[in-house]
């Protein structure tokens, strides 16, 4: 019996191949092409990294505040100290006296005058030889050596299959149509050159990813994704599922019933959505739509309608939330709506207990119940439904990629799939629209309800404190409720809670005329919800909150929120925790706290969440700060879906990129496959999620 040898550090890093190894480029390079003498990096080395060598005279170990390592190099011109605060014996070996020794590092004025602190070091000759090309610093992981990198990829370079798997087969004509310049390099000259830039190459372009070589790198990457993701739209409509066309019933609908029982009119916006989300249900293909509105502009009376006429048709309908405040907000709304039509409504959450559990699993699997409403207990439970033609989900981004429902069933002997429509109250940049979401239609909600007022976004340091809280007292003498929110600490919910305890206490002993509730991730179900009825009743006239009540919470009377350590939530956080408020006819405040001193990044968050409630701008800005991965759920999935392009820099190269992989579709089909193996291998498979 052979034993199975353990995974290399390369091959951990997923480095298992010539190509892998190929398109593992460099993050950085340093210029390791020129060489001074000591006395002229004396001169030049300040602020910037230098290149000089010399022999090693003194070598010692000294005890200051702590162990250290100096050596003294010197040349015809000049010597200087090299200081290492961590060191090993074979380091202390390399540069014993006597040893010829070329080092690169900043030039700093030390104790004992200009030294240069932890520099590389290269054992050399006195006539070694520079490199011809400038040394590039690859992403590495723990116990990989930037050398073990460099020589793994520099003999895949020269690997025969490389040369075949970086062939150029994208049609010259084609390439020569849609790009603006023909002085992109050819593949496997773009991706050496990238490796191995001469002495002379531009860095700033190297470094900001805009050279021609990186240009023709991301393109090839960014056309990989669409054809991918117009491959997965396609497929999708050759998919089945069950038509539900508006049609003319003798008996009264549930979709009438519905728009007669709601207290008001449909905006514009939302007339026009449900408009193209009625389309959608009407096909015999599933539907794949995200609908995006800012908070409070009314998703959730679209998700009813879409659910109404589902259950017209005799299917049944789901809506899943990623939290259950959320969920439940849900299940309170969908009750007042439904239940007067005589809509069976079934509740589902972990926190149900067994019995109630395996009740409304019952009811759902007889298909006894027409909506089903829960977390994401309704995927990881053994839920079965009897016919489910809807699947809604809230608050999509927060489920990760990879739980992107594509729920199948069997009806007798047809297979089918149920209509999908997902919702966002996160706008969702043009540029993630074009290249995450490509294979999904979007609707928008770009209007609000009539009588929703803007809210007044206040930015005040947390030294004022006891005056917010002075304030706070007179807001809640006008019979006004609010909430107070506390802030993640260091990603700990332990933190957070103990915060949002001691922020209970010293409120409710500062407002002592007033009742004062605390909700938290931590408390029961049952609580939690005791808690948000007294709140939404007002028999709790000031909310204690950690970052459970972001979405889902809907108290017209709460108009003044107060987020304590602002400068630690992100933009969408503070924007989601916003549209809390202006949900009734007062005026709304919402009051940001910042401890000083702030970042740069955080001044800047604050003040742009001050001037502007415009969902697409706040989503913009957060795109530019956190990247795609976090607003996507994509983190969750462990897959990084663009490695080399950004989305805000290259902007201009997605539309290229959808023009050719439209083209490549339509007139070479069999160049398709190449390119989607060559650049994504097995993640074709997650892109379709």
């Amino acid at each position: 019996m052979t034993t199975k040898r353990p995974p290399t550090a390369l091959e951990k890093m997923g480095l298992n191949s010539p190509m892998a190894l190929a398109l593992h480029l460099p993050s950085r390079y340093e210029d390791e092409t020129e060489l001074f003498t000591i006395q002229e990096a004396l001169g030049l080395g300040r602020f910037h990294s230098i290149q000089t060598q010399g022999v090693v005279i003194r070598s010692q170990v000294m005890f200051h505040s702590r162990r250290q390592l100096l050596v003294t190099i010197e040349d015809d011109t000049a010597s200087l100290q090299l200081r290492f605060l961590n060191f090993y014996p074979s380091q202390q070996k390399q540069m014993a006296v006597g040893a010829h020794v070329r080092v690169r590092g900043e030039v700093r004025e030390g104790y004992q005058g200009a030294e240069m602190v932890h520099p590389i070091v290269r054992a050399v000759t006195p006539d070694s030889p520079l490199p011809a090309s400038l040394t590039s610093v690859y992403p590495a992981s723990a116990g990989l050596s930037q050398a073990i990198i460099r020589k793994a990829v520099l003999k895949a370079l020269q690997d025969a299959s490389l040369k075949e798997s970086l062939a150029e087969f994208l049609p010259p004509k084609l390439m020569a149509e849609i790009l603006p310049t023909n002085d992109w390099p050819p593949l496997q000259d773009a991706i050496t050159y990238l490796h191995q830039p001469p002495a002379d190459a531009n860095t700033q372009s190297l470094l900001e990813r805009t050279h021609s070589a990186w240009r023709r790198v991301q393109f090839e990457e960014l056309l990989a994704q669409q054809i991918s993701l117009k491959r997965a739209h396609a497929i999708r409509r050759e998919r089945r599922a069950p038509s539900f066309a508006k049609t003319k019933q003798k008996a009264a609908s549930i979709e009438e019933g519905l728009l007669k029982v709601l207290p008001f009119e449909l905006t514009g916006a939302q007339a026009r959505v449900w408009s193209e989300i009625g389309l959608d249900l009407s096909n015999t293909f599933p539907m794949n739509r995200l609908l995006q509105g800012d908070v409070g502009s009314g998703k959730t009376v679209i998700a009813a309608l879409a659910a109404a006429r589902t259950m017209d048709r005799g299917y049944q309908a789901a809506i899943m939330a990623p939290t259950e405040i959320l969920a439940e907000q849900h299940y309170l709304k969908m009750q007042e709506w439904f239940e007067p039509l005589g809509v069976k409504i079934a509740w589902l959450s972990g926190s149900l207990k067994v019995k109630e559990k395996r009740l409304a699993q019952e009811i759902i699997e007889s298909g006894e119940a027409q909506l089903t409403i829960g977390t994401h207990a309704l995927i990881q439970d053994k839920v079965s439904f009897a016919m489910l033609g809807l699947a809604v989900i809230d608050e999509q981004h927060r489920f990760g990629v990879r739980q992107r429902l594509e729920i199948q069933q069997r009806v007798g002997s047809e297979l089918f799939y149920c209509h999908q429509l997902m919702m966002s109250a996160t706008p969702i940049p043009r540029t993630l629209a074009m290249t995450y979401y490509a294979d999904l239609d979007i609707s928008v909600i770009d209007e609000l309800p009539p009588g929703r007022k803007p809210i007044a976004t206040k930015v005040v340091k947390a030294a004022r404190r006891d005056e917010v809280i002075s304030g706070l007292h007179d807001w809640l003498a006008k019979e006004l409720q609010a909430y107070w929110v506390c802030s993640l600490i260091e990603e700990s919910e332990v933190l957070q809670l103990q915060t949002a305890v001691e922020s209970f206490e010293q409120l409710t002993q500062a407002l002592p005329n007033f009742k004062v509730g605390l909700v938290h991730g931590r408390l029961k179900s049952e609580e939690k919800a005791a808690v948000m009825a007294a709140f939404k009743a007002n028999e709790i006239q000031l909310l204690v909150a950690t970052t459970v009540i972001e979405v889902g919470v809907d108290v017209p009377n709460a108009a003044l929120m107060v987020i304590e350590h602002a400068e630690r939530f992100g933009y969408a956080q503070i924007h989601q925790l916003r549209g809390r408020v202006g949900r009734g006819s007062a005026d709304s405040v919402c009051i940001l706290l910042y401890a000083e001193p702030l970042s740069l990044a955080a001044k800047e968050r604050l003040q742009t969440l001050r001037e502007t409630s415009d969902g697409f701008v706040i989503a913009e800005r957060d795109l530019s700060l956190r990247g795609p991965g976090e607003l996507l759920g994509a983190k969750q999935s462990g897959d990084a879906m663009l490695r080399f392009v950004d989305l805000q820099r290259d902007a201009w190269l997605i539309e290229l990129a959808q023009i050719a992989a439209e083209r490549l579709l339509a007139e070479h089909g069999d160049l398709v496959k190449r390119h989607l193996e060559r650049w994504l291998g097995s993640r074709t498979e997650f892109l379709k999620a």
